[in-house]
């Protein structure tokens, strides 16, 4: 039967001579509950002045490497003070190692301390690492460039298989999620219309505000966030994991491109499917928005749908699927180049898929906003 050890403890007691004596008891092992030395300094503290600090070990069951680290703590406590340290209560083989221990004088700035840098260090700091992320980016999209040229001409190798499994993951797989997130939206986007509109006696033009919001801006955004979270958070960790396994070392030393065997399948297959999956959205927000105008403006079928189709053009849907497109692009370089840039661990791993969402997203909103600017200075 296993016996459990008896927690250390400590009692102090002082003598004539100020002198602190320190009485251990019971088990100073690493396995048992023992004091802290905070509570042994400050007892030292409390008592000042003091000439010696002694121990007493007569009543120590057992010790191991759990009381030399507090020994030494007290020590180097009681050596800053000019504090004296009685070692003779203590047993041999403690009394021994402390020697050892204290026979090399420690290194100076051994120990690690915080430095604390100007607001300047910090702001130069944070700009070099702004400048080479942003050279990594383009090297990075450079590269994509030179291999996707290779494509068009049949001169990259790469699996058809792969290319398929792909375009099914981003495109037929994404569809429930794409369905949900865009019907929503439609219903959103009629509800806030409606509750305006109504007070003018209007609300045949939440058709307009649904269908034209849909074609040009939600559609194409929604999906491409929707494929920023679930697409391009699966490219990096896919990539991770390979760096991890060290994989992608594996194609280098076999000569294998990973531009052209890992990366470039995932930029077409997304790049075919977000023109579709914009589309599929555009029309899901639409019937979101004509749930709304059935059920709660009195509208009927046919009017909204006239209406829907008198407001949206070819101009409208071409802007949207072209947003879709880049957006697209930008998702798939997102993943791809964190996933490359992944680190040689499993949260390394973690960390690329979250810094893949993150940059997608930002990178989407950022060029959304650059559309708005150019089709309003075009007037498209």
């Amino acid at each position: 039967m296993e016996t459990i050890p008896v927690p250390g403890q400590m009692h102090f007691s002082k003598s004539a001579g100020d002198t602190l004596r320190i009485g251990l008891t019971g088990s100073w092992t690493i396995g048992a509950t023992i004091p802290s030395a905070a509570e042994a300094e400050k007892e030292i503290e409390v008592n000042q002045p003091l000439r010696t600090v002694a121990f007493d070990a007569a009543e120590l069951s057992g010790w191991d490497s759990g009381l030399l680290v507090f020994l030494l703590r007290i020590l180097h406590y009681c050596a800053q003070r000019h504090i004296a340290v009685d070692q003779q209560g203590l047993p041999l083989g403690v009394q021994r190692l402390l020697r050892l221990a204290l026979a090399v004088p420690e290194k100076e700035d051994a120990r690690r301390q915080a430095v604390h840098e100007s607001f300047l260090a910090d702001v130069g700091k944070e700009t070099l690492d702004l400048a080479q992320s942003s050279g990594a980016i383009l090297d990075f999209i450079g590269e994509a460039l030179l291999v996707f040229l290779r494509f068009l001409g049949g001169k990259i190798r790469f699996r058809r298989v792969d290319l398929m499994l792909l375009i099914q993951e981003c495109g037929a797989q994404a569809l429930p999620i794409v369905t949900l997130i865009s019907i929503l939206v439609g219903l959103i986007l009629a509800f806030v219309g409606a509750v305006q509109l109504k007070m003018f006696g209007a609300q045949i033009y939440v058709a307009d505000l649904v269908g034209i919001a849909m074609a040009r801006e939600m559609g194409a955004m929604m999906t491409g966030i929707i494929m920023a979270g679930r697409t391009g958070a699966a490219f990096a960790a896919q990539l991770g994991t390979m760096q991890v396994n060290e994989e992608i070392d594996a194609l280098k030393t076999m000569g294998i491109s990973p531009m052209e065997f890992l990366v470039m399948p995932r930029i077409i297959a997304l790049v075919l499917m977000m023109p579709l999956l914009c589309i599929y959205a555009d029309f899901m927000g639409i019937l979101g928005g004509l749930l709304v105008g059935i059920g709660m403006l009195d509208l009927s079928f046919m009017e909204y749908l006239n209406e829907t189709r008198e407001a949206l053009t070819l101009t409208h849907f071409s802007v949207g699927i072209f947003k879709g497109v880049v957006f697209g692009i930008l998702v798939a370089l997102s993943g791809c180049l964190r996933g490359m840039q992944c680190g040689r661990s499993s949260s390394a791993v973690g960390l690329a898929a979250t810094s893949a969402v993150v940059t997608a997203i930002v990178a989407i909103i950022m060029c959304d906003g650059l559309f708005a600017i150019i089709t309003n200075t075009l007037g498209i």
